[in-house]
């Protein structure tokens, strides 16, 4: 059958060669992904970023809990080491007892390498390279974007999908938090991986593990889809970086252990089970899309979502799973003051909804396709 020609891609969509019946079951799946998405309406309301601290429900009560921002911790940390009050593991260790933050076990301390940078530096420059990481990032996408969107139209409006899932991101005071800087070095990677060139977003990568544990998800993504394809030397290069923050996160353990003590307070765990509902509405928080009403902003997530399945390109399969995997980690082990794990994945999420006028014209055409193939037997 052939393909329906595109309207904004330069290419079909994934879904303008399906047979009448794949495309009515994509179009049931969309709808449950929609109201999937309307989930969010009920899932538990995150607290604020900015007048949150931590709970120890086994010392302390919210009444008495100093109103500190993780926000502020992190900034208290860097000037503790810029200051010299010590090493990174005894500033870090101090600053969490003095705000009642949970101390074991020890993935509740971050990783020194952002601190510790972030110290060596001027106040200034902190702030001024995250401003530049984040324009590198954005002209990494335009530059691939432009290549799937031929249109001025089309492009114009990816440019604003891009600068709305950027919110957070160009917020320059934001400097001291982990996810914004592991977010944009993740999409970095991914707008630079094509086939054959994977060095640079695997280093990537490793950078942003190791300023944020969780984008090991995303090199493990990575590593699995390289090996399905056959790119079995790429496959490996992610294994390895892997294996070098595996190391690092060993030696993390062994630092924090022997800067903790069995009378810290431990975490409550992360088993929050709070559903897609929470990963929707976490994503309309880290975006622009906290601007408008709720259900309007997580019908666009699950559009969203939809458009990056839309676009036949192996870059939107690995952009899909990874809001997928993380959406699953978020749904599963997040709870409601973890709300900014998506942060991980925000920094390109909005711009799938580029692709969702074709994606859905082509599931409708094929959908309602009534023409047969009409067999004629002839007798001689």
């Amino acid at each position: 059958m052939a393909r329906t020609a595109p309207r904004w891609l330069a290419h079909p969509s994934r879904f303008a060669a399906l047979d009448r019946r794949r495309a009515r079951l994509g179009l049931v799946l969309l709808v449950l992904l929609l109201l999937a998405s309307l989930s969010a309406l009920f899932a538990e309301q995150p607290p604020s970023l900015m007048p949150t601290a931590r709970t120890d429900a086994a010392t302390t009560s919210a009444a008495t809990m100093p109103q500190d921002s993780d926000l502020i911790l992190y900034q208290k940390i860097v000037t503790g080491i810029r200051n010299g009050a010590g090493d990174y593991y005894t500033v870090a260790t101090d600053a969490l007892r003095a705000g009642r933050y949970p101390l074991r076990p020890f993935i509740t301390v971050r990783m020194p390498a952002l601190a510790t940078v972030q110290a060596a530096l001027p106040n200034w420059a902190p702030p001024l390279l995250l401003m530049l990481l984040a324009v590198v990032t954005a002209t990494a996408w335009a530059l691939r974007l432009g290549q799937a969107l031929p249109g001025l139209l089309p492009r114009v409006v990816a440019g604003m999908l891009l600068l709305g899932s950027m919110l957070a991101f160009l917020q320059a005071t934001l400097w001291p938090f982990h996810e914004i800087w592991a977010g944009l070095l993740v999409a970095l990677s991914l707008a630079l991986r094509r086939p054959g060139r994977w060095v640079e977003p695997a280093a990537l990568a490793l950078a942003a593990m190791l300023i944020r544990e969780t984008a090991a998800l995303y090199a493990v993504i990575m590593a699995v889809l390289a090996w399905r394809e056959g790119a079995r030397t790429e496959a490996r290069g992610w294994v390895a970086a892997l294996l070098l923050f595996a190391v690092a996160l060993a030696a993390h353990a062994y630092a924090v252990t022997g800067a903790t003590g069995p009378l810290d307070p431990t975490s409550q765990g992360w088993s929050g089970l709070l559903g897609i509902g929470f990963y929707v509405k976490a994503v309309s928080l880290s975006t622009v899309l906290q601007l408008l009403p709720l259900w309007m902003g997580a019908l666009l997530v699950g559009f969203a979502l939809f458009g990056w399945a839309s676009w036949d390109d192996p870059l939107a399969l690995r952009v899909l799973l990874t809001l997928l995997g993380y959406g699953a980690v978020i749904a599963l082990f997040a709870r409601a003051d973890n709300f900014y794990w998506a942060l991980m994945v925000a920094p390109v999420f909005l711009v799938g909804l580029v692709f969702v006028p074709d994606g859905v014209r082509d599931l409708v055409t094929r959908a309602l396709d009534k023409r047969r193939i009409t067999v004629t037997r002839v007798t001689r």
